[in-house]
C-alpha cells in the first residue's frame, strides 16, 4: 500500500470515529491475555454465584447431577436435544439408543434425552444452563464442594435422608464429609423436586437461588419425587472418585454400553467442538480451549488503534464541517484509486468491499476494506488475510459480534455510493462497446 493511499485509509478511520460516537464504543477490546492478567486472582464467579446456580441441582442424585454439569458445557446442542425430545416423546430404551446413535451431539447431552423432564428446564431455562456450564468449567472444585454443602444445609434442615426413591449415605474423605445421593435401582431415575429457597434453611443471600420451574409453581415441603424414570445405561455420569479432586467421572461400563463404543478411559474432559462456538465466561477457560482470542486479529486491532490515533491527532481542532469535508475528500481519493486498478481484479475487489462492508469487522484491515481502500494486488492479498483473521475471530467469539453498528453501515454505504459515483462519471462502471465490464467493475 503507497503512503498516499495508507494515510488516507488511516484518515477516513479515524473519521468514522469522530462523526460517530456509537461506532467508538464497539472498538475491539483489549486482548483477553491482558484483561486476565490484570486481575490474576479473580474468581470469575463468586460463592454466592455457585450457591445461586447449584441450589436447583444440589440434591439431585450423583449420577443425574454430573450428567446435568457435563450437558451444561453444550448449551446450544442441549437446545438441540430438546426440541428433539419433545418431538419425540415416545421414543426410549432401545429405540432411544437406535437414535441417539445417529446423532451428532455430545455423548453428555445424548444422555440426558432419557430424562425429558430435565432436558426441557435446562432449555427452558439457557441463560442458568450455560452460566452452570461455564461455572464448572472454570472453578470444578469449587462447584463440588458448593453441592457439598448445600447437602450438609439440607440434612441440618432434615431435608436430606433417605426415602424408597434415594439413598443417602455420609464417608469421611480426609477431613471433609461427604454426602453421597444414589437411585436404590441403578437403572432408575428419581428426580426430586423441591423449592431451593427452603430446603436449606432460610436463604443467606438477598438474591434469591435459580428457580427450574415456573413462577407459579406450588412447590412441596421437603423433597418430592415423581415417578422414577427407566434411564438404562443412559445416565453413565459418576462423582464416585470426583469429589475430593473437584471432578465429575465417567462409568465406563454404562457409556460403552449406551454409547456402542469401548472406552477404558473414567476421565470427564469437555470437547471444545460441541461447544459450537458459544463464548467461555471465563478468559483462562477460553485460552485453555483456544478461544481466547487469535493472535493475528489481536495483533491486528494494535495496528489499527496506531492509525486511529494518527489519525484523530491531525483532525483535531476541526469542526464538523470540516470533518465531513475530509470525510469526502477521503472517499474521492479512494474511489479514484480503485477506479485506477486492472479490469481483471476489479470484481474481486468489488466482491471483497461488499463483504468486508457488511461482516464482522474484527481488525484494521477489514475496516479499512469497508471504506474500499485497497488499490493494488499487494493490498487484496492484505485483504484476504485479514478476512481469514476475522472469520477465525468472529468463530470463536460464540454469540458475540453477531452484528454491527448502523453507524458502521453507514459509514460504508457512504463508501460505496462514492465509489459508484466515481465509477458512473469516469466511465469505468458501465459497459464498453464490447459487451465487458470497464476498469472499475461494477458494484453490486
Amino acid at each position: 500500500m503507497n503512503s498516499k493511499t495508507s494515510r488516507s485509509c488511516a484518515l477516513l478511520t479515524a473519521l468514522m470515529f469522530a462523526l460517530s460516537p456509537s461506532m467508538a464504543q464497539q472498538a475491539p477490546a483489549a486482548p483477553a491475555t491482558q484483561a486476565a492478567s490484570a486481575t490474576p486472582a479473580q474468581q470469575t464467579f463468586s460463592q454466592e454465584d455457585l450457591d445461586r446456580l447449584l441450589a436447583p441441582i444440589a440434591l439431585y442424585p450423583d449420577a443425574l447431577l454430573a450428567q446435568i454439569l457435563m450437558a451444561s458445557t453444550y448449551p446450544l446442542e442441549v437446545v438441540e436435544a430438546a426440541r428433539w425430545s419433545k418431538a419425540n416423546p415416545k421414543v426410549s430404551d432401545k429405540a432411544l439408543e437406535d437414535a441417539m446413535a445417529k446423532q451428532q451431539w455430545d455423548p453428555a447431552v445424548k444422555s440426558l434425552t432419557a430424562v425429558p423432564d430435565v432436558l426441557k428446564q435446562m432449555n427452558e431455562n439457557l441463560s442458568w444452563t450455560q452460566r452452570l456450564g461455564d461455572a464448572f468449567l472454570a472453578q470444578q472444585q469449587a462447584v463440588m464442594d458448593t453441592v457439598q454443602t448445600l447437602r450438609a444445609k439440607a440434612d441440618a434442615n432434615g431435608n436430606l435422608k433417605t426415602t424408597p426413591e434415594q439413598v443417602v449415605k455420609t464417608e469421611t474423605q480426609g477431613s471433609q464429609t461427604i454426602y453421597v445421593v444414589e437411585s436404590p435401582k441403578p437403572d432408575v431415575i428419581y428426580v426430586p423436586t423441591y423449592n431451593p429457597s427452603v430446603v436449606y434453611g432460610s436463604w443467606w443471600y438477598p438474591t434469591p437461588p435459580y428457580y427450574v420451574y415456573p413462577p407459579a409453581y406450588v412447590y412441596p415441603p421437603g423433597l418430592a419425587f415423581a415417578t422414577g424414570v427407566l434411564v438404562g445405561a443412559a445416565i453413565w455420569g459418576s462423582c464416585n472418585w470426583g469429589w475430593g479432586r473437584g471432578s465429575v467421572d465417567v462409568n465406563v461400563n454404562r457409556y460403552n454400553s449406551f454409547n456402542r463404543t469401548n472406552i477404558s478411559n473414567r476421565n470427564w474432559n469437555h470437547n471444545v467442538n460441541h461447544r459450537r462456538g458459544v463464548a467461555y465466561r471465563d478468559q483462562n477457560v477460553a485460552r485453555q480451549y483456544n478461544r481466547g482470542g487469535n493472535a493475528s486479529a489481536a495483533k491486528a486491532r494494535e495496528n489499527f488503534r496506531g492509525r486511529a490515533e494518527s489519525g484523530r491527532s491531525e483532525l483535531k481542532g476541526m469542526d464538523r464541517g470540516q470533518l465531513n469535508d475530509r470525510a469526502r475528500q477521503t472517499n474521492r481519493g479512494a474511489s479514484a484509486a480503485t477506479r485506477d486498478r486492472p479490469a481483471a481484479g476489479g470484481d474481486r475487489v468489488a466482491a471483497g468491499d461488499r463483504m468486508a462492508g457488511g461482516g464482522a469487522r474484527a481488525s484494521a484491515s477489514d475496516r479499512m476494506a469497508g471504506s474500499g481502500a485497497r488499490a493494488s494486488a499487494s493490498n487484496r492479498a492484505a485483504s484476504n488475510n485479514a478476512r481469514n483473521n476475522a472469520s477465525s475471530s468472529a468463530r470463536g467469539s460464540g454469540f458475540s459480534g453477531a452484528g454491527n453498528g448502523r453507524a458502521t453501515r453507514e459509514a460504508s454505504q457512504r463508501g460505496y455510493s462514492s465509489r459508484s459515483q466515481m465509477s458512473n462519471r469516469g466511465g469505468g462502471g458501465h459497459r464498453g462497446g464490447g459487451g465487458h465490464r470497464g476498469g472499475g467493475g461494477r458494484g453490486r
